[in-house]
């Protein structure tokens, strides 16, 4: 394995902006490539998406009820996703990390993802939990019987792609539209919810949830720009096909 396989120790964090879903979904297929032939290490993905539902591998048509004409003049796109879980949403202000790492064992590695969210949310005097035991829906963070973050992934050969979501300071309403998660009473909440006045930004959560994540998985964290994973900052989806690209950087 070359030297940046998973004995490196170091996870390369990645923060985007907000990035159109289809483009998300274009760089985690690129970089999961990378990832299997060891010229990247394991990476974090850190972006919004524009509003957007995913459907999850789960999904039903049951979980969106309404017409799609209503889900159009809202401005929502929706997307079919080979992720696991079921229906959820995206949009600006929430935090989506993607990870892109070697997922040897994906009960453990979802096990992760929940305790780094739970103790970045901790930090802020949010309590929260897991609730996995009760079944394969409840996957994902709650604050008391309040969903605030949802997790989804697929592991192909080895790697991971896809992630989590935390609700920060994004509109809510829109999970009320459709089935969210597979459930039907679901109520979902955010740090704005939680937190008030004393809400954190989501520049200052998004940095301390990328250190959490890292601790989480016992790996030192390297922030990069996205010129050092050949992505062009204002057009994702014409990621280059070598991890050492060759023009001037972009500023992170």
């Amino acid at each position: 394995m070359s030297q940046h396989g998973q004995s490196s120790g170091e996870l390369w964090v990645c923060h985007l902006g907000l990035v159109p879903y289809s483009d998300g979904l274009t760089l985690q297929e690129t970089l999961r490539e990378r990832r299997i032939a060891g010229t990247i290490p394991d990476t974090l993905l850190v972006l919004e998406h524009p509003p957007t539902y995913t459907y999850g591998r789960r999904s039903g048509a049951e979980d969106l009820p309404l017409p799609e004409s209503f889900y159009a003049e809202e401005g929502i796109e929706v997307h079919a996703t080979d992720r696991g879980g079921k229906l959820t949403y995206h949009g600006p202000g929430q935090m989506v990390g993607y990870p892109i790492m070697a997922a040897p064992d994906v009960l453990a590695f979802l096990r992760a993802m929940e305790h780094a969210i739970i103790d970045a949310l901790a930090q802020v005097g949010i309590g929260a939990r897991s609730r996995h035991e009760e079944g394969i829906d409840y996957t994902g963070v709650w604050v008391e019987d309040r969903k605030i973050a949802s997790i989804g992934v697929h592991v192909s050969r080895g790697v991971a792609t896809h992630g989590f979501a935390v609700n920060v300071s994004n509109d809510l309403e829109p999970f009320s539209w459709v089935i969210a998660c597979g459930l039907p009473d679901v109520q979902m909440t955010s740090l704005a919810v939680e937190s008030g006045a004393r809400c954190e930004s989501l520049g200052c959560f998004r940095k301390r949830m990328a250190y959490s994540f890292a601790r989480a998985h016992s790996r030192r964290q390297r922030l990069v720009s996205p010129w050092r994973l050949g992505i062009d900052a204002t057009n994702p989806s014409s990621i280059k096909n070598t991890s050492t690209p060759t023009r001037q950087p972009i500023p992170a």
